[in-house]
């Protein structure tokens, strides 16, 4: 059976960027850009961003492109006779599967909140309140669960209309609207009185916190997030270069990609650092900045309720664009390995998504006691370290090698696919660079991981 294809550049370009746009771009860029400098930062990310991970997404693209197929069966196709680099499609599936059981409750929080905000319930709550409002959910499993399976029959509704109809048409509409409601959001908040101060601390470097914290660990962090944010390794790009013709290099596609998913992290501290300094409001990390602190801000704003639907309804774009890009990666998994029709793919990766997304909902209040990685962790800990500080860099490394080295499909044949087209080209003087070292800083930032976790 052919391989279905994108209608236009745009959608797979899109499309693309929404797999790489994720929840981590708002609530934690933002926050470590303004913990290690603002301004001097986020250089350093940007550098690292187009020397780590563009390389990687290019090979993702051309493995996928090359071998028409999900990395279900990419490997099988381009590998040497006798070689098992096919192997890694266990691994890339576990993390595809991995990352929605988790994935898919915060994608629940987002829509919930959105509709919080629009039913006006945050509006008189002081900020113990707001705090309090977040506690209790998570002593909800019945509305949680409710919520998670809200998002992932939204989510599988899309990718059963089809590439074209569903996937395509749908994410393209979701994309526009959340880098408009950005633009309308970062207006609005760079332009509160009191707000100049947040940008001066986002946009202005501050090279004294670098030797603050050391210029080793800036660089790790850096090295970390420019890794991290477009969710490389586990082959939820490759799908993408699986459904694109050949009339376009895959380089400046990638740069395109890389580029929309930097302007949505930017412009998400441009929303969030002018709004907190503006009420006085310490931007924190991780669930507090989004579910505790900016209702907070939003409900001390003139006309925070609107701002707040606004926001919310954005952070559900940005959630349900991942999820349905990694949606269309396991469907696409199951029919390639399978041969089984869209259809019963679809039907079977949903029951199949809700239980195994039970667990996560389920660490917060039933399972608390269970900590696996030790003091408060729970098991949404525990899924989001197994994807992100294991199978991410480790399936990264094995792209590398596999896309430069001769027991692979080797670098001529990787540049080759990459450079069919017009465009920007895939240079051949790199070869050194991701043959020896680019696995290396791979490597550094895998142990690196380890430590930061258990010894930091």
């Amino acid at each position: 059976m052919e391989r279905e294809k994108f209608s236009s550049r745009l959608g797979f370009i899109l499309i693309s960027a929404g797999c790489a746009i994720g929840l981590g771009n708002v609530w934690r860029f933002p926050y470590i850009t303004g913990k290690y400098g603002g301004a001097a930062f986020v250089l350093i990310y940007l550098f690292f961003l187009f020397i780590l991970g563009l390389p990687i997404m290019v090979m993702e693209f051309a493995v996928g492109r090359a071998s028409q197929k999900s990395a279900a069966l990419s490997f099988d196709v381009l590998e040497p006779k006798g070689t098992k680099w096919h192997w890694y499609k266990w691994g890339a599936m576990a993390g595809n599967y991995l990352l929605m059981m988790f994935y898919t409750t915060i994608g629940g929080w987002m829509i919930l909140y959105f509709f919080k905000m629009v039913t006006g319930q945050f509006q008189g709550l002081d900020p113990e309140q707001v705090q309090n409002a977040f506690g209790d959910l998570m002593g909800q499993p019945l509305l949680m669960g409710g919520c998670m399976i809200l998002v992932v029959l939204i989510g599988f509704g899309i990718c059963g209309k089809g590439l074209k109809n569903g996937v395509e048409k749908i994410t393209k509409v979701m994309m526009v609207c959340l880098l408009i409601l950005m633009i309308i959001l970062a207006g609005r908040s760079i332009f509160l009185e009191g707000g100049q101060a947040g940008l001066e601390f986002y946009l202005k470097p501050d090279f004294g916190k670098l030797q603050e914290y050391g210029i080793g660990q800036v660089i790790y962090e850096a090295m970390g997030q420019a890794f991290f944010t477009l969710s490389l390794g586990i082959g939820a790009l490759a799908i993408f270069g699986s459904y694109i013709g050949k009339d376009r290099a895959l380089t400046g596609e990638a740069v395109s990609v890389t580029v929309l998913d930097t302007f949505v992290a930017l412009m998400a501290g441009l929303i969030i650092f002018p709004a907190c300094f503006a009420y006085n409001v310490q931007p924190d990390s991780g669930p507090n900045l989004i579910f505790i602190t900016l209702p907070n801000v939003f409900n001390a704003m003139a006309g925070g309720r609107l701002w707040g639907s606004l926001f919310f309804m954005f952070m559900s774009f940005a959630a349900l664009s991942t999820i349905v890009a990694v949606f269309e990666n396991i469907i696409s998994f199951a029919m390639d390995l399978t041969g089984c029709s869209r259809t019963k793919a679809v039907v079977v990766n949903l029951i199949a998504i809700i239980i195994l997304s039970l667990p996560c909902l389920l660490g917060f209040n039933v399972l608390s006691g269970f900590n696996p990685l030790g003091g408060s962790s729970n098991v949404l800990d525990l899924e989001d370290f197994i994807v992100s500080n294991n199978l991410l860099p480790l399936g990264s490394l094995i792209y590398l090698l596999f896309c430069t080295w001769k027991c692979g499909w080797g670098f001529k044949n990787f540049r080759n696919e990459a450079n069919t087209g017009k465009g920007l080209k895939f240079p051949s003087w790199v070869l050194i660079y991701v043959k020896f070292i680019l696995p290396v800083i791979v490597v550094v930032i895998f142990v690196m991981g380890y430590i930061t976790k258990f010894a930091g």
